[in-house]
């Protein structure tokens, strides 16, 4: 046999292999753990959304009566099937953790100004329903029905002991992701996932070593060196302990995608969560049309906004 053949032999072997090696033969038993966004929330349309837009001015027709980020709402989410639910949290004035969404109040609430700029006390004082609007402001279906909802992170923690929690830090304030791995014991931490910007994360991974994280970093890194190695069934050590966020345009084009991939990841200590479209606007599988998008038999965490639909299809 010519060295050409043999050469042409080796490569159709290898290939094999590789193909052999990622191919997804077969799903494990199990069900698919669904990570419920912001608990049970108002739901919006994702068009034309910009990163200034104010989304309770824009919300669907209500169909329950659940705000998002409120002691209600996470309950909500768990008794409708949520195995997790994530909320965002901001740094108050006085250093206490606030759980809620933006940066500014006015959107969502009758107050003001920053939520940094406020102390708890004055925060829980307001209104957390004041500005939602279905039909360009000529109602406010919640108005006057979230006042006092707003809940502190200790206040989260202690109504769910025991509970998969994915906490939202929603600056990139080193300062912040510090504060927030203080506030959790060792415990908690292992049922706390954290995510947000890369330093703030960096920062509280940097308190809290061990415990599971995600960043826009932490996933690219992990995503890159994967890439080049999960062809050989390696996973770099970037992709251990962590939470992976994965678009569902994007997820195709991993090693050994969908079931090989996630059972990889789960062996290293890593939860992938399947977000719909690219990723940009924390878009979820909300409706039955969404879930027959999902891998046949898919057993790794997919995001909703609306469990309350998504859960009785997959459970």
């Amino acid at each position: 046999m010519s060295n050409r053949r043999i050469a042409l032999v080796v490569l159709l072997a290898l290939v094999a292999l590789v193909y052999a090696g990622n191919r997804s033969w077969s799903a494990p038993d199990r069900p698919p753990l669904l990570l419920a966004h912001r608990g049970m929330a108002q739901t919006f349309g994702f068009d034309g959304l910009t990163g200034d837009t104010c989304t309770a001015e824009r919300i669907h027709p209500p169909e329950h009566r659940y705000l998002e980020n409120t002691l209600a709402s996470i309950r909500a989410a768990f008794s409708a099937g949520a195995d997790m639910v994530e909320f965002d949290v901001q740094v108050t004035k006085d250093d206490r953790i606030a759980v809620f969404h933006d940066h500014l109040l006015e959107c969502r609430t009758d107050g003001t100004g920053r939520v940094r700029d406020h102390t708890l006390a004055e925060l829980r004082r307001l209104d957390v329903g004041h500005g939602y609007t279905a039909d360009g402001g000529r109602t406010f279906p919640f108005r006057g029905k979230g006042v006092g909802l707003m809940p502190s992170l200790e206040e989260v923690l202690a109504a769910f002991p025991e509970r998969e929690l994915l906490l939202h830090i929603k600056s990139d304030d080193p300062a912040d992701g510090e504060k927030v791995a203080a506030a959790l014991t060792p415990e908690r931490r292992a049922e706390v996932t954290v995510y947000g910007g890369d330093a703030a994360v960096a920062a509280y991974a940097a308190r809290a070593p061990g415990a599971r994280v995600a960043s826009r970093a932490v996933m690219e890194r992990c995503g890159l060196r994967y890439l080049a190695t999960g062809w050989t069934g390696l996973v770099p050590a970037a992709c251990e302990n962590i939470q992976l966020h994965l678009p569902e345009s994007y997820a195709r084009w991993l090693w050994g995608w969908p079931h090989k991939f996630v059972e990889r990841m789960r062996a290293h200590g890593t939860r992938v969560v399947l977000v719909a479209g690219d990723g940009g606007w924390s878009e979820g599988f909300d409706t039955p049309a969404d879930l027959e998008r999902l891998p046949p038999d898919y057993a790794g965490a997919v995001w909703t906004n609306r469990i309350d639909v998504v859960a009785p299809r997959l459970r």
